[in-house]
């Protein structure tokens, strides 16, 4: 593509503009503000009359919502004990006859944060979804959701109630409201119409989201929220339809990881969330219970137990002590972050991550069982400090911790096939030594500093105590309390070494084993960029492919190495430079084993500035696209600067030969100091004037024309001086140059002023002359052509292309006009009448367009600081 290189010369800018000052400008952006105001509200009151108009049901809900919660004071703080006991749904209120609560639960919100949640959600779910189901279609699923969910909630809470367990007596004699129940039901319900793709990625999210809500926060409204998206699962085929069986989208390998990661990160979330939670009461919110820890010190423990106190009260305040403090909180929390990261990496799809996880459920297991039989030897133990197994409850507050690893692990050696990146070799090596020396510099650290304040200790350390201890420390205290104490701090200084210690190296573990994730599978060679120009002058290529020889792209091939794709991979985006270079007729078989390399390296492929050919292939596996720029192409064969289409080419030719300007040939390499420091200082000159960062990846600079393949043509007067600059990459078939692809495009601004129509007109001639075929003018992003003489036709998968995106990229196009100019850069290209070719964006995964788009805006401004963000940003808004 061809980035605009004339640059404005200040005196093209208005003199009024120039003087006005700052004040003015105030007043004058202060007058611009209270004009808009008025557009703005119209344009919130044509939002929300389109919103009552396309989503009548929706509209009706929210705003009886809010008036219930007003007229019944419930909106601050939630109904009232009266109101909630009439409106409420739970147990005690269908026993007494109130059948209308399963529907009005449904109006109320717990609190003001629930009810402006609630229309949140109503706004940005229900809407859209009314109007993809339809008005009948949406109010039906919402009433039998939230009845069957409200229904079914109260039942299981009365059938698990005369089971004995504490947590379903609370559920029993609760009472719930809560808007989202509906909700969730309708969006459940709705995935039946939905794409292989999201439909599976809704209900995993939503259900472990649930699933994780009731086993931890444990509330009658989880519940209900889980038994109303069971409900919208069941209802969905009856009155959707049942789901049409489409063609299973590419990726689908990516998509298991995610959703194995997805549920691998909530079961090591949940605990935390419960055990920071003050009114969690799930089944699994025991964890909360060693958070508490003790406002006591050792002294004061020690002197209870020395006057006679209860041994079992002793043994039990040296163990709270030892979970008091920021210090254990934290080192509670550190393997979850550990598994956060072992769960990044089970998304990338790395082997590693695979076997750690399933070491780390492993090990969990056997914790859960080494606690299950010390409570049990605990519960016949006399002074015993933890609750035995003499209930039902208690056991099974003992088995739960047991069962979430073993379904864990279970899933892990079920999806075991997805995971098959392996890291470069030597990662984990280095990996190992990391954590060994790290170990290492701990226990020294941990001994040292123990005998030095062997005072601060309680009793006075002893360096065969702190050998002993230092396992310990790096254990999570919630896994220690069946073991008792045998040092505790006193002293801030023994504190210190006590508590974190464990914190700093499971904070190291972290970092170094996300860094093994962040390793490409495989890594590029120093004679991949040579490989590449022999398969380019041998296979040939498109315009752009001359580009993949670019520095900063990496390079993929084939088996056989007869074909390459360039990419470069940013965050988790592997963003390709053009079209894949192949032989005729593999373009399918090459971009497919691509898409599974991307898979592999747990990377999103997108595939930007290619063909129709290519926008072709990956129509057929099921990806999206979107038009992203127009090449403009000259066919050389029959072209002649004739008639009247051509008259501002004519007259830049005329006048260049008055002027003494004529067009010479060059290699940048080879060229004099006297014309490459010249060309230099136009190039300067031109970053300068725009005050914005040079922008790189499809748009040349001074780097991509010292290359000897590429030809200049610069307009040079009879004194030497240049006025302006072309450059033009080879273009290969079979071997030969066929067509040259202009890039870098640049003029003096006080030089020749149609220096660079001269050029590109002296570049056909001269090319056509030399039997090139054709020329391209490259493309111009962000920019369409409307003119007639644009050839393509949009497609069927076209005109159903995201309109959303293609509304973004018309604003972001408008917005960059200003700055960049590549609208007027296309405009500009037509003086040539050249035959317009449609440049597209492809990618599997519509949901990956947020990192695609950062990926895109790093790729091309790759050294942006914060201060020229800031920059561009201003100059967005003034120009705008």
């Amino acid at each position: 593509m061809t980035q605009p290189r004339v640059a404005v010369h200040p005196s093209a800018v208005p003199a009024g503009d120039r003087e006005l000052d700052r004040p003015q400008r105030w007043a004058a952006a202060a007058s611009s503000a209270v004009r808009a105001t008025p557009r703005r509200m119209n344009e919130a009151v044509a939002f929300v009359r389109e919103t009552v108009l396309c989503a009548p049901a929706t509209a009706v809900f929210v705003a009886g919502m809010w008036v219930a919660g007003v007229s019944t004071g419930s909106v601050g703080h939630g109904p009232g004990r009266s109101v909630l006991t009439q409106v409420g749904v739970g147990s005690e209120s269908l026993q007494q006859g109130r059948v209308w609560t399963l529907l009005s639960a449904g109006l109320w919100a717990p609190s003001l944060t629930g009810y402006l949640l609630a229309t949140v959600l109503a706004l940005c779910v229900a809407v859209p979804l009314e109007r993809r189901l339809g008005t009948r279609s949406w109010v039906a699923a919402a009433v039998l959701t939230q009845l069957g969910g409200t229904a079914s909630g109260v039942l299981f809470t009365s059938v698990t109630e005369h089971i004995g367990l504490r947590w379903a007596s609370a559920l029993h004699s609760g009472a719930a409201v809560g808007p989202t129940t509906w909700i969730v039901g309708v969006v459940m319900a709705s995935t039946v119409s939905m794409s292989t793709l999201w439909r599976w990625r809704v209900r995993v999210v939503m259900v472990t989201l649930l699933i994780t809500l009731v086993l931890f926060g444990g509330h009658l409204q989880d519940v209900i929220r889980l038994m109303a998206a069971s409900t919208g699962l069941l209802l969905g085929p009856l009155l959707l339809g049942r789901a049409p069986r489409r063609q299973p989208v590419a990726g689908t390998q990516r998509e298991g990881r995610l959703l194995v990661a997805l549920v691998v990160a909530a079961s090591a979330i949940g605990p935390i969330l419960a055990a920071l939670s003050p009114n969690a009461i799930g089944p699994f919110a025991g964890l909360k219970d060693v958070f508490g820890g003790s406002e006591a010190t050792v002294g004061d423990v020690r002197a209870l137990c020395s006057a006679g106190g209860d041994p079992r009260e002793c043994r039990e305040g040296l163990a709270a002590i030892r979970l008091s403090g920021f210090g254990p909180t934290m080192l509670a929390i550190m393997p979850t972050v550990f598994v956060l990261a072992v769960a990044d990496g089970l998304r990338r799809g790395r082997r590693g991550a695979w076997w750690t996880a399933v070491t780390a459920q492993g090990i969990l297991i056997g914790f859960a069982v080494l606690n299950m039989v010390l409570r049990y030897i605990d519960s016949v133990t006399p002074g015993s400090v933890f609750y035995g197994l003499d209930e039902t409850s208690q056991i099974a507050r003992s088995a739960i911790p047991v069962a979430t690893p073993i379904l864990i692990l279970a899933l892990l050696l079920w999806s075991r096939e997805l995971f098959d990146a392996a890291a470069p070799p030597g990662t984990y090596r280095r990996f190992g030594y990391a954590a060994a020396t790290t170990v290492g510099t701990l226990f020294a650290v941990f001994v040292v500093g123990g005998l030095l304040a062997g005072a601060g200790f309680d009793p006075v350390a002893t360096p065969t105590a702190l050998i002993a201890e230092f396992p310990n420390r790096l254990i999570p205290p919630v896994d220690l309390t069946w073991l008792d104490p045998r040092l505790l701090p006193t002293n801030a200084s023994a504190t210190l070494l006590f508590e974190w210690t464990g914190v700093v190296f499971w904070t190291v573990l972290t970092v170094a084993m996300f860094r093994t994730f962040l390793k490409p599978a495989s890594t590029v060679g120093t004679g991949d960029v040579v490989r590449a120009r022999d398969v380019l002058r041998s296979c040939g290529g498109e315009s752009l492919s001359w580009m993949t020889t670019w520095q900063g792209n990496q390079y993929w091939f084939d088996e056989a190495g007869t074909a390459f794709i360039a990419y470069r991979v940013i965050g988790r985006v592997a963003i390709t430079t053009g079209s894949p270079v192949c032989p005729p007729g593999t373009v399918h078989e090459t971009v497919v084993r691509f898409a599974d390399f991307c898979v592999d390296n747990g990377w999103t492929p997108c595939l930007y500035s290619v063909s129709a050919e290519v926008r072709s292939v990956t129509d057929s596996l099921g990806w999206s696209s979107v038009q992203v720029a127009q090449e403009a192409v000259l066919t050389l064969s029959n072209l002649a600067f004739t008639g009247k289409k051509f008259q501002d080419v004519r007259t830049a030719i005329n006048r260049a030969g008055k002027a003494g300007v004529h067009a010479e040939w060059l290699s940048y390499p080879d060229a004099p100091f006297v014309i490459t420091d010249q060309i230099a200082a136009i190039s300067e000159e031109w970053v300068s004037d725009k005050g914005m960062p040079e922008m790189g990846f499809t748009l040349g600079g001074l780097d991509e024309l010292d290359d000897r393949d590429v030809r200049c043509l610069i307009a040079v007067d009879e004194h030497r001086t240049v006025h302006a600059i072309t450059s033009w990459m080879p273009v290969y078939r079979d071997g030969s140059v066929v067509g040259w692809t202009m890039d870098f495009m640049r003029r003096r601004p006080d030089g020749f002023r149609p220096a660079i129509e001269f050029l590109i007109a002296s570049a056909a001639v001269m090319a056509k002359e030399e039997g090139a075929q054709f020329l391209s003018l490259s493309g111009a992003p962000l920019a369409k052509a409307s003119t007639p003489t644009a050839v393509s036709t949009p497609t069927a998968a076209e005109r159903s292309t995201d309109g959303v995106m293609d509304r973004g990229l018309d604003l972001l196009g408008r917005t960059l006009e200003p700055v960049y100019g590549f609208r007027s850069l296309l405009a500009f290209k037509s003086k040539f009448q050249p035959e317009y070719r449609p440049m597209y964006m492809a990618y599997p995964d519509p949901a990956a367009l947020p990192s695609i788009g950062t990926a895109i805006t790093k790729a091309y401004l790759p050294d942006l600081s914060p201060r020229q963000s800031l920059r561009l940003i201003t100059t967005l808004v003034q120009r705008s």
